[in-house]
């Protein structure tokens, strides 16, 4: 293999593995996204609202609830990083000042996963002649905390777009219409589209979370549908109420 093809398998293999980081975000906000608007589509249908207030029910939600999630995420993840933050000084406190304790801690960890006599002393050695490595496999071993390197804010942010972006394809047609495209069983339509954007974000859904793909779209499809059915069953009663 020569350099040029090396230099491009590398960058393109950096670039997946960067996508796939934030993979997760991107589903959630766009299961998210879409299920919520479809329903607020729904909603509106089931009640006999215009065109126009749909859309602006739509854009609303997708502001909104978009941001609120956002939000949610960045605390979320913020909260998360904090924690291990704090967490990690203390251990690097512990290694400092009380060095036997903790060494005694990485001896009980490693012996009790089946190290014994010399073996247990090279390792227990090995860990603790490096701090870096010593409160590592303490934060690891004894806390089952792992350090994310991804910014709370590049999910939050990922989480947004993919609301946004995904979200709007319930409304799609409804926009369409309004300038002046003509398009017949708006509903119909949208609910068409919505179905493609469910499947599609399942067959993505089944990547992240490593299960079958058949099971992943089915669970997407059914929590949309079911959300749509009930805001259009509520909105249909409501009408006839008010």
């Amino acid at each position: 293999m020569n350099k040029h093809n090396e230099v491009a398998i590398h960058g393109e293999t950096s670039f997946l593995n960067k996508y796939q980081d934030y993979l997760g975000e991107f589903v959630y906000g766009a299961i998210d996204g879409s299920i919520t608007t479809f329903a607020v589509v729904a909603g509106a249908t089931g009640a006999n609202m215009d065109t126009s207030v749909v859309i602006i029910l739509g854009f609303a939600n997708l502001i909104a609830d978009g941001f609120s999630m956002s939000v949610g995420n960045f605390l979320s993840n913020k909260a998360e990083i904090d924690n291990y933050q704090k967490h990690m000084e203390t251990e690097i406190w512990e290694v400092e000042n009380i060095p036997e304790k903790e060494r005694d801690e990485i001896r009980e960890i490693y012996e009790a996963k089946g190290f014994q006599g010399e073996l247990l002393d090279q390792v227990v050695d090995q860990i603790c002649s490096n701090k870096k490595v010593w409160v590592d496999t303490m934060m690891t071993e004894e806390l089952n905390m792992i350090k994310t390197d991804k910014s709370p804010l590049s999910m939050a942010v990922m989480t947004f777009i993919s609301f946004f972006i995904v979200g709007f394809i319930p409304i799609l047609a409804y926009v369409l219409v309004y300038f002046g495209i003509e398009i017949n069983h708006l509903f119909t339509v949208s609910s068409i589209l919505t179905l493609i954007a469910f499947v599609l974000i399942g067959l993505l859904k089944s990547k992240v979370t490593e299960t079958t793909t058949i099971k992943s779209i089915s669970e997407t499809v059914a929590l949309g549908v079911i959300a749509a059915f009930l805001a259009y069953i509520a909105g249909n009663l409501l009408e006839k109420i008010f």
